[in-house]
């Protein structure tokens, strides 16, 4: 199964950045991933929170196949604990091609990226930065594969 992060504007934050690829590296152990960054719409001060959330939802929109399964990081996603998620990962390798995970922008999805998403997940109750979501999605996925291998990674 090729799994795929959508990104929705390029990680600012060098730590950050370094703490990604160090995880991306990590994944690539476990499974085919990698990072699609959509650029940041330009002249967004000339338009509403709805033009710039329906120009980027275009945008993912263009990135999916029929058959991928899209999950979006959304706040009024499903929590899981970090087992949990393991083993709903572990399921999704045997039923999907293409496993497409997408933090969105600044104002969230379109109508038409939400009406188009398979399942919705929240990594927290709390909110955080879209550039601390991208590191923590990373280390979660990481910490998925190793539990699913079996590997010491994670302790309960």
């Amino acid at each position: 199964m090729k799994t795929e992060l959508i990104l929705v504007g390029k990680t600012n934050d060098r730590h950050f950045q370094i703490g990604i690829d160090d995880y991306i590296g990590r994944i690539m152990h476990y499974m085919p991933f990698s990072i699609v960054v959509i650029p940041e719409l330009r002249n967004t001060k000339a338009m509403s929170e709805e033009q710039q959330k329906e120009r980027e939802g275009e945008l993912i929109m263009k990135l999916l196949q029929p058959s991928d399964t899209l999950v979006l990081l959304d706040e009024r996603g499903k929590e899981f604990r970090s087992v949990e998620f393991a083993a709903w990962l572990e399921k999704k390798q045997y039923t999907s091609r293409r496993l497409v995970f997408c933090i969105g922008g600044p104002y969230g999805f379109s109508p038409a990226v939400y009406a188009r998403a398979d399942e919705k997940i929240s990594l927290s109750k709390m909110t955080f930065s879209h550039q601390m979501v991208r590191l923590i999605f990373a280390e979660a996925l990481y910490r998925a594969c190793t539990i699913i291998k079996g590997e010491p990674y994670h302790h309960e």
